[in-house]
């Protein structure tokens, strides 16, 4: 099966929605049926002392990724909405760039369920997370 909205699509629509002073957009590199990749640059904004990528950025990149991961199956559903997400800090994020990866774990009528990992320069999992996204229903 393959993805319904492809990478460019998605970089797009999340350059074209998402405007603010959060820094720079992640890269989506991959966008495949149920999987997606994207790379993120770090910057001062992202950072606590000592350097580390801060718990919030890796919470906002694991929402964002498993936002795109259910475009893989529903295309842009720009209604869709964060219903929980959990996450495990495993180990301190550190890089200039971190890659977040997410896989869906299960696609229902109401729900979305998606795991997320990030890691940074080591390639180890530094964080892993579980987001839910209740989907919007046909009235």
């Amino acid at each position: 099966m393959t993805s319904k909205v492809s990478a460019k699509q998605m970089n797009e629509f999340f350059l074209e929605n998402f405007k603010g002073d959060r820094g720079t957009l992640p890269d989506i590199s991959l966008a495949e049926a149920d999987h997606v990749i994207m790379k993120a640059t770090m910057g001062v904004q992202n950072l606590r002392p000592g350097g580390f990528v801060s718990g919030p950025t890796q919470m906002a990149l694991s929402d964002h990724i498993a936002y795109a991961v259910i475009f893989t199956r529903l295309g842009i559903t720009p209604m869709a909405l964060t219903s929980n997400l959990n996450i495990d800090f495993l180990r301190p994020l550190q890089g200039q760039t971190v890659t977040v990866e997410g896989k869906m774990i299960k696609l229902g009528r109401a729900l979305a369920v998606i795991a997320v990992e990030i890691s940074g320069d080591n390639d180890k999992i530094a964080s892993r997370a579980t987001v839910t996204y209740a989907l919007p229903q046909s009235a």
